[in-house]
């Protein structure tokens, strides 16, 4: 079985960029995207390599970006601190473009700079 999710979104915090033993960068943050009913979904979306060290360099919360990737199987369930109850999803990206560079347009980890509409 395949499956690839697109999502767009804002950045919800600050991507983390941390390194594994054997020295592969590896960024983690999360995405708000929302329907036109104001419903928001939460993704944590995670890179690897160059993709994560250009994440963790240009992303910033409140970010504009598109993600496209693979969509971990299960939700992570999650109480808040007010008592309600929340998921979100996991997300391996295999490409990010952002949304909101410094000229405007819109600028890619992976591919050639393209402008889609937000």
């Amino acid at each position: 079985m395949f499956h690839k999710l697109i999502i767009a979104g804002h950045c919800g915090n600050e991507p983390t960029m941390k390194y594994t033993t054997d020295g592969k960068a590896v960024t983690t943050f999360s995405v708000a995207a929302s329907n036109r009913k104001d419903e928001t979904a939460w993704f944590r979306v995670t890179t690897w390599d160059k993709q994560a060290e250009t994440c963790n360099q240009y992303l910033h919360k409140g970010s504009k970006v598109l993600v496209e990737g693979a969509l971990k199987a299960e939700p992570n369930v999650y109480q808040r601190k007010d008592g309600t109850w929340a998921s979100s999803y996991e997300l391996t990206a295999e490409s990010v473009r952002f949304l909101d560079g410094k000229d405007r347009d819109t600028m890619s980890v992976e591919t050639d700079p393209i402008i889609i509409p937000f």
